[in-house]
């Protein structure tokens, strides 16, 4: 649909996923299956965390805002592709289009902070341990949680306005199964030299510090596991690392085949694809991931649940 001319949009297209007509009810029931995953797996680990008293550290705190921020992300994209292909209908409204592609970068940019949060807290449990309760101290961890939220909404806000001047576009068709950035602004009949600056320097701000910061976090921590003498306080701490480390390379994985590995002979494909791990494997994997590798988080679910068969 245009609006006063050929070249004004009022919504756009989703071509959405690679995958064969016949074959889209297959992979919407697999996606609306994994979808739920997601959400109930990271509502588990926030309810967890809610309700036993043992959990409540800057570790698990910071564990239970990026269950959410899971939550949130898988959800910016994945109920709108279920319901595309269910439906058959591809189109979005240009505020929809917008807001969308707002709440994706709000939501990735925040669970990289919050992972760099958690390199942090590791580091100094592992690093600093006798210190460990006077430097994550409350306050100092609901500063980065609210720093973290500060500078994912300011970057976000940014690309959203600069796009919002963007009033013309060549066509309305996005070859993607939500509004991605990137592929928005190759619509752009205008010029984006400056939006394509400030996604390369800010996603640069945004990506690569915290990337550094969690690599000299682990590298101290493997240098002070390395001085310890004991092989069982180098299985605890290689335990509470663990989870985070597998979620930290799933996260960065996806960053770096989305991003940095050219797709072949110029197709989409392999974007759509790897964006699909992104916003909705990864999220339904971290549950996994986290309570299957901390006995923290399987000693609370196991405490609640005889807790409440006692109960009855």
């Amino acid at each position: 649909m245009w609006r006063d001319n050929e070249s004004t949009v009022s919504e756009f297209i989703l071509l959405g996923l690679p995958i064969r007509t016949e074959d889209q009810g297959m992979f919407s029931a697999l996606f609306l299956i994994m979808y739920l995953t997601t959400v109930l797996g990271n509502l588990l680990i926030i309810l967890l965390i809610r309700l036993d008293s043992h959990l409540h550290t800057p570790m698990y705190f910071f564990l239970s805002h990026l269950a959410f921020t899971d939550i949130s992300f898988s959800s910016v994209s994945a109920p709108k592709m279920l319901m595309n292909m269910l439906t058959h209908r591809q189109s979005i409204s240009y505020a929809g289009c917008v807001s969308q592609m707002y709440f994706y970068i709000v939501f990735a940019d925040l669970d990289s902070f919050l992972l760099t949060c958690m390199a942090y807290d590791r580091y100094v449990a592992i690093c600093h341990p006798l210190h460990y309760t006077t430097i994550m101290s409350q306050s100092l961890c609901l500063f980065l949680v609210i720093v973290s939220w500060a500078l994912s909404t300011a970057n976000a806000l940014v690309h959203t306005l600069l796009l919002a001047r963007l009033s013309h576009f060549r066509n309305n068709t996005i070859p993607h199964y939500f509004c991605d950035l990137s592929a928005m602004l190759k619509l752009s009949s205008s010029d984006t030299t400056i939006n394509e600056l400030l996604i390369l320097t800010l996603g640069t701000m945004v990506t690569i510090p915290p990337f550094i910061c969690i690599l000299v976090s682990y590298v101290r921590i493997g240098i002070t596991i390395l001085k310890t003498p004991s092989i069982k306080g180098i299985c605890k701490a290689l335990s509470t690392c663990g989870s985070h480390l597998s979620v930290v390379s799933l996260y960065y994985g996806a960053i770096i085949a989305l991003y940095f590995v050219p797709s072949p002979n110029n197709t989409n494909d392999k974007d759509v694809i790897v964006a699909v791990m992104y916003t909705v494997v990864t999220p339904m994997l971290n549950p996994f991931i986290y309570s299957l590798r901390n006995r923290d988080i399987k000693g609370a679910l196991k405490h609640i649940l005889r807790r409440r068969l006692f109960s009855q």
